[in-house]
């Protein structure tokens, strides 16, 4: 492949300026995607992968909604399965495959979990949960996911377990169950790599780009940097804006629901090797996980709260979710973790389906409802894509674009599939553990870490970390800006990196993201 016909997978203000000034000139579009979440990403990545030319936009940036407070996890659908929703969970089970080991190897891994078996876990309980982790086991195989991929799970003595988690009350401990998931490094840089990826299709990503009103044949946008309205012509029009969804087309019903993570310092949990399923005492398949991060930090979550009035554009955690999080972390920890070791809170809204026609007034809890998405095309001819979760994002995207086309009788090339293509950066285990660049950041950046090592190299000040005490470095900020449509502060801080997630060393790293934006753009 030549030079110039190799895909550009950059975004930045530069590219941004331009492809807002083509559209605005009038160059129409197959596909407009409003929303850059997982879902909205996955859709341009996966219209543009047949052929189609997209314009894909937001009002804010790159997973600035609900795709950044996730659990940070690849769900293989093990609850779904529980509540006896085995589609979903077969779905969940396929797609966790997918991103693990074709899409975004250097993004997904293994994760260990271990739920400890506790004088409040009674023994038909633990029974239902071994007896659904094997089930879930199956569903693996049936997925066609690897064991080297995802280890059987087992029974632990009691000692294997305080071995795994050392903090573990020892008192009326059984024992404990060990199973496997996926975890994402950062949902986040996941959305950022579907979109650049996209981009690399010839998408057109435009985020600071606000759609003020949506028909079937395009969409009256205003760029929030200027305040220039334009109007975009485009054949197809798919609304991926999740719990924002009802605020473009009417009819919409949804109940989002509120799941709130904490921020810990991992000392706050010392010597935990694994991650933690905690059951929430009386409810039969309700856990609060326990996930250690790479960067000295372990997320606790997560709550599952209705939701009612207007949706904020960033939800906060309330004190009532904290204190409930710190309680039944309190219920197998020796030492509880207390109010003042939380050294941050996020909160997201699920985009949940309302089903509770006939139900009643108050409808089902939101933690019954289905997490199954739904497709629905309006009267004017807008597609909007709702419900579902992160790990099926791919599914969902599918769906949509299948949905557009069918709803204006138009056919695309047919391709090979977003089910085997790689995001930016991905590689094979074995081709990242060759590279010459430090391990942090390959299981961050794929084989883009040397060029970000490169630059360090180049300019040593760029080697220095943010802030004291932090892993994130100055190269990263600089390439975030140049490559990947970072425009201010926030994108750096709290979304290409995720240093925002504890206020206080986001305070202590904003001189740096003002010195990479300085020099980047």
């Amino acid at each position: 492949m030549s030079p110039a016909a190799r895909p550009d997978f950059s975004l930045n203000a530069v590219r941004r300026s331009g492809e807002l000034a083509e559209l605005a000139a009038g160059r129409g579009v197959d596909v407009l995607v409003v929303g850059l979440g997982v879902t909205g990403a996955g859709t341009a990545l996966d219209a543009a992968s047949r052929g189609l030319s997209v314009a894909a936009i937001d009002a804010h940036d790159l997973a600035f909604g609900t795709s950044r407070w996730s659990s940070k996890l690849v769900h293989g659908g093990l609850r779904y399965l529980a509540s006896g929703q085995v589609g979903v969970a077969h779905e969940s089970a396929v797609e966790r495959g997918v991103l693990m080991e074709r899409t975004a190897p250097h993004l997904v891994r293994a994760q260990p979990f271990v739920m400890p078996l506790t004088a409040l876990v009674p023994r038909r309980n633990a029974a239902l949960a071994e007896a659904g982790l094997r089930a879930g086991d199956l569903l693996r195989a049936v997925a066609g996911t690897a064991r080297r991929t995802l280890p059987r799970p087992r029974r632990l003595s009691a000692v294997e377990t305080l071995r795994a988690a050392p903090g573990l009350r020892g008192h009326g401990l059984r024992g404990g169950l060990c199973s496997w998931d996926g975890r994402l490094v950062d949902d986040a840089r996941l959305v950022t790599a579907i979109a650049r990826t996209a981009a690399g299709h010839g998408a057109r990503v435009l985020t600071r780009t606000r759609a003020l009103s949506v028909t079937g044949t395009g969409a009256l946008v205003r760029d929030e940097l200027t305040g220039q309205e334009t109007r975009i012509r485009a054949r197809m029009v798919i609304n991926a804006t999740g719990v924002w969804a009802g605020r473009l087309v009417e009819d919409i019903r949804l109940r989002p629901s509120r799941g709130t993570h904490l921020v810990l310092r991992a000392e706050s949990l010392a010597g935990l090797h694994t991650g933690l399923h905690i059951p929430v005492p009386g409810e039969t398949s309700r856990f609060v996980l326990v996930v250690p991060q790479d960067d000295g930090r372990v997320y606790v979550g997560l709550t599952d709260e209705p939701v009612d009035g207007p949706v904020p554009d960033v939800p906060e955690a309330p004190e009532s979710d904290i204190g409930f999080l710190l309680d039944i972390l309190g219920t197998v920890l020796d030492t509880p973790v207390r109010r003042h070791d939380v050294v941050g809170a996020f909160a997201g809204l699920r985009p949940l389906l309302d089903t509770s026609h006939g139900v009643g007034a108050a409808g089902p809890r939101t933690s019954d409802l289905s997490r199954r998405h739904a497709v629905v095309t309006s009267r004017e001819g807008v597609v909007t894509v709702v419900g579902g979760k992160l790990t099926t994002y791919r599914r969902m995207a599918q769906d949509a674009v299948d949905a557009a086309l069918a709803a204006r009788h138009l056919t695309s090339r047919p391709g090979r599939g977003t089910a085997r293509l790689p995001l930016v950066g991905a590689a094979s285990r074995a081709s990242l553990a060759t590279l010459s660049a430090p391990r942090r950041l390959i299981e961050r950046y794929g084989t883009e870490a040397s060029a970000i090592h490169a630059l360090g190299e180049r300019e040593p000040r760029l080697r220095a970390p943010v802030a004291d005490g932090l892993d994130t470095t100055r190269a990263e900020l600089l390439w975030a800006v140049r490559h990947e449509g970072a425009l201010d502060a926030s994108d750096l801080l709290d979304r290409r990196t995720r240093v925002g997630l504890v206020p206080a060393d986001r305070a202590a790293a904003l001189d740096a993201a003002h010195e990479a934006l300085a020099a980047g753009i």
